[in-house]
């Protein structure tokens, strides 16, 4: 069960909200109910979300009886010079229906946007329903893409054009999430891919890492390089090469650089004990060596017996900062719980308490 349970968490990687509230929220009270998130100019922020709860109904209490957006949407939030922050959320209709932002036909989560050569990439992981019926994790990875949109000049991203980019053929089966951070630097874009391999005697389980040329992320096929464990970049993943960068085995996480310090800083949340702890990392290069994994403020409490919000289906993940927002020493940090609760039922322990599936946001010093 401890090898599968950074695959569980991998298949519960979506970031559902209610949608229910769209008053602007001040940056000082309330963070945006969403998780990837990139800086698109000096004035406007995109937000992208998971499967999300829908309602047209104002003002609510719980999710019972709200759709579910199958995909992702978007929000843009602004920041005034008196810190205070407004965020507007963007969602598709069709037909009467709300629908993901992106992958008409496809379901399609978000992860960790980047901007090369003023063109925004979104990487999304395609899902496909399992074949288990009554399984709460009745769902299964198929592939990758980049949404590639080349003028997000519009205020109102619904009126963005965007294709997109098939990474699927060059993508090894054996990982999982592909863009579970993203780094442009130095003419090329870092990833840290979630990978599980175990087969001919060889296993290897945690964050590897890959790159992309800059001027090849349009046409990836056979550009993609993997790190191996003689410090060496390698086109063709070898599971019995390749270097385990951070053995975090997280399908979400952020490594950000803070020039104060002049240091490389990854975040992301346990996978032990259901999620208890937010976690830091740093090193002076990409490639590591990392550092030991320290703690990053106090324990989940979602997942604390001895707090009013725990419950024994709770379970948390997602862990990592929104550099936008974070000071000199001073970290701006969200993450997710989820409940092992079926949320199909409209009793569920999810569907009556809002505080899951959406981030919680902390702003923590170091």
């Amino acid at each position: 069960m401890k090898k599968l349970l950074p695959i569980i968490l991998l298949l519960l990687s979506l970031t559902l909200c209610s949608c229910s509230s769209l008053l602007p929220e001040k940056y000082t009270a309330e963070f945006p109910k969403g998780q990837c998130s990139i800086k698109l100019n000096q004035e406007r922020t995109l937000w992208l979300f998971g499967d999300t709860f829908v309602s047209c109904e104002g003002y609510r209490k719980d999710r019972v009886d709200m759709d579910v957006i199958l995909g992702t949407t978007v929000a843009i939030s602004t920041c005034s010079v008196n810190n205070e922050f407004k965020i507007q959320y963007y969602l598709k209709n069709k037909g009467g229906k709300f629908v993901s932002s992106f992958g008409e036909n496809d379901w399609l989560w978000p992860q960790d946007p980047f901007i090369v050569n003023n063109v925004l990439y979104i990487p999304l992981i395609a899902i496909t329903p399992g074949d288990k019926e009554g399984e709460v994790f009745n769902f299964k990875v198929s592939g990758h893409k980049f949404a590639r949109i080349k003028d997000f000049s519009a205020a109102d991203p619904r009126e963005w054009n965007n294709d997109y980019i098939d990474l699927t053929p060059a993508i090894p089966p054996e990982i999982n999430a592909f863009a579970t951070t993203s780094v442009v630097h130095n003419n090329y874009v870092y990833f840290y891919p979630f990978y599980f391999y175990s087969k001919d005697k060889v296993s290897v389980l945690g964050n590897i890492l890959a790159r992309i040329p800059a001027d090849k992320i349009d046409n990836p096929a056979g550009a993609v390089e993997y790190y191996n464990k003689e410090g060496l970049w390698e086109n063709k993943l070898n599971p019995g090469k390749v270097k385990v960068v951070l053995d975090a085995c997280a399908s979400e996480l952020s490594v950000r650089y803070h020039a104060a310090d002049k240091k490389w800083r990854a975040v992301y949340l346990t996978t032990q004990n259901k999620g208890d702890k937010l976690l830091y990392q740093t090193a002076d290069k990409l490639e590591g060596p990392w550092s030991e994994p320290k703690v990053l403020g106090l324990p989940v409490p979602e997942v604390d017996p001895k707090s009013n919000l725990y419950d024994k289906g709770n379970f948390c993940y997602a862990g990592k900062e929104h550099i936008e927002f974070s000071g000199d020493k001073n970290l701006i940090v969200t993450y997710v719980c989820n409940s092992a609760d079926d949320m199909q039922s409209q009793t569920s322990f999810l569907r009556r308490n809002l505080f899951l599936y959406r981030p919680v946001v902390r702003e923590i010093g170091y």
